[in-house]
């Protein structure tokens, strides 16, 4: 059996809010963790994880799955589509609550649980030209280099080998850009991370299920209608707060030369640029909120999506 090279397959960030929670479907999450972590992973159960709490308009930019392997460990995989400044400690922040919600208290140290923060992120997030970033913590010797090991009754005791199997692992896929398929299997992840296309000749875990359970055609009527708003959506909130962030930017600069004649160039550069991304920010949303509203869509629902009033989204 062949298949469509050019074939549109659902979006993850999508999949994880509504079909791989699903047991049978855990297949693809358990593909997708194997390929990244070079080892098989079993998932045993999903818990409850942050994206259920957030509000609406967080909602629409980021989607979180925490699942659970039969050794207990933890893995909290999160999309995030809308630039954040902060994330890297958005990272820090999710992986210690996890540490701290998962032990109980009097409970020995020994039973704190290893977690993964693992990171897809659709927009540029620091500085680097690697489409994939891996971080644990290291202790070394600030005279000699030396790596701090664990003793050989720790290693027993804990059954792990190096002191970074004890702390939290972080991993960052930046998947914005990458549209060459490859036949390096984390690199097929990456590729369908991006393009939502799963080509005939995937070969790395999970593809093969994604491209079965992934398939729009599979979706029912009113499921893919609700798939194709969220698409419109995500789409329109990117595109223009995107253009308008470029906009700002262009104006903050204009304005920071300006200003800088008169106190400082170093100084109404900075104010300039970051009263550009404010408004910038501002009239991106509130052009997001037009767009719906031109749409059909229920003020109440818009207002809910994008942060703003219903009296502000009704004088639009």
């Amino acid at each position: 059996m062949t298949y469509n090279d050019n074939k549109k397959y659902i979006r993850f960030d999508w999949a994880m809010k509504r079909l791989l929670r699903d047991k049978a479907n855990f297949g693809v999450l358990e593909g997708f963790l194997t390929t990244l972590l070079g080892h098989p992973i079993k998932i045993q159960k999903l818990l409850e994880s942050e994206s259920n709490q957030e509000d609406a308009d967080d909602k629409q930019n980021r989607v979180d799955v925490l699942a659970e392997d039969e050794k207990g460990e933890l893995y909290l995989i999160e999309i995030q589509n809308e630039t954040e400044v902060a994330y890297f400690q958005r990272m820090l922040f999710g992986a210690s609550k996890l540490v701290t919600e998962y032990i109980n208290r009097g409970d020995n140290y020994e039973r704190i649980r290893k977690v993964y923060s693992i990171n897809i992120v659709y927009f540029n997030l620091g500085n680097g030209k690697d489409i994939v970033y891996h971080g644990k913590t290291e202790f070394r010797g600030i005279h000699n280099g030396e790596l701090l090991s664990l003793s050989p009754f720790q290693k027993q005791r804990f059954k792990v080998d190096a002191v970074s199997d004890l702390y939290p692992e972080y991993y960052i896929l930046k998947v914005n850009d990458f549209n060459r398929w490859s036949k390096v299997p984390l690199e097929q992840w990456i590729y369908f991370l991006n393009t939502s296309e799963i080509p005939h000749d995937a070969t790395a875990p999970g593809l093969s299920e994604a491209r079965h359970r992934l398939d729009i055609d599979r979706m029912s009527h009113a499921e893919r209608e609700a798939y194709y708003r969220h698409l419109d959506n995500v789409v329109i909130l990117q595109d223009n707060i995107s253009t308008a962030r470029g906009e700002g930017k262009l104006e903050g600069r204009a304005e920071g030369l300006e200003q800088g004649r008169a106190e400082g160039r170093a100084e109404g550069r900075a104010e300039g640029r970051a009263e550009g991304r404010a408004e910038g920010r501002a009239e991106g949303i509130a052009s997001v909120a037009r767009s719906m509203k031109a749409k059909g869509m229920p003020v109440e629902t818009i207002s809910e999506l994008t942060g703003i009033s219903i009296n502000e989204v009704e004088k639009l």
